[in-house]
């Protein structure tokens, strides 16, 4: 076959081809219709795999996670009822609005019975807060240092929360000294607004 040949080949009578040419025709078409395939369907394809390759190590990072959790939740719901109970026992430690009278007179029991010399014991307006009510309670007493820590231990010692806060102590005549506190006793207050 001559190069001369080839420029007298018609695209209307392929049959009468020599075979070498149609098989080289058959390749080039072959190829173009693969080219064509690839650029059309297989590329974006590829495109979208490696886009879901990424998001599957994402999840398989939210799965493993979601399973740590998942293994712990027997412990956490277990520590969360622990928080409730020891919530619940909190809250019995705060007076009630009854309770809130004989406190005022405990803790000065507390004191008298640690041998201290009243001079202030004044009680002031309730502050509210986020769930509780705070009452204040301004005290000055007279007395030795070991009284002082005799008064401040029965306190916190009372089965009703009680804290002391601004404590001052300065030099009184007769060789006593001076304390001075706040007291904060604290009620709980429900979801009506009432106090317990």
């Amino acid at each position: 076959m001559k190069l001369s040949d080839l420029n007298n080949l018609s695209v209307e009578n392929i049959g009468s081809w020599p075979t070498p040419v149609k098989a080289a025709g058959a390749v080039i078409v072959a190829a173009m219709i693969i080219g064509i395939g690839w650029w059309q369907d297989i590329d974006p394809l590829k495109i979208k795999l490696e886009t879901e390759q990424k998001s599957e190590v994402d999840l398989k990072i939210a799965f493993e996670g979601k399973q740590k959790k998942a293994a712990n939740l027997p412990a956490l719901k277990q520590q969360l009822e622990d928080i409730k109970e020891t919530f619940g026992d909190l809250l019995k430690r705060l007076p009630n609005k009854t309770e809130v009278a004989e406190l005022l007179v405990d803790i000065s029991q507390q004191g008298l019975g640690a041998g201290l010399e009243f001079e202030l014991f004044k009680p002031g307006n309730e502050q509210p807060a986020d769930f509780y009510v705070e009452l204040p309670i301004e005290i000055k007493v007279i007395g030795t240092y070991h009284q002082f820590g005799t008064f401040i231990s029965g306190i916190s010692d009372l089965p009703r929360i009680v804290t002391s806060h601004d404590i001052k102590i300065s030099p009184a005549p007769g060789g006593r000294l001076t304390l001075q506190t706040t007291a904060k006793t604290y009620r709980y207050v429900d979801e009506e607004g009432e106090g317990s």
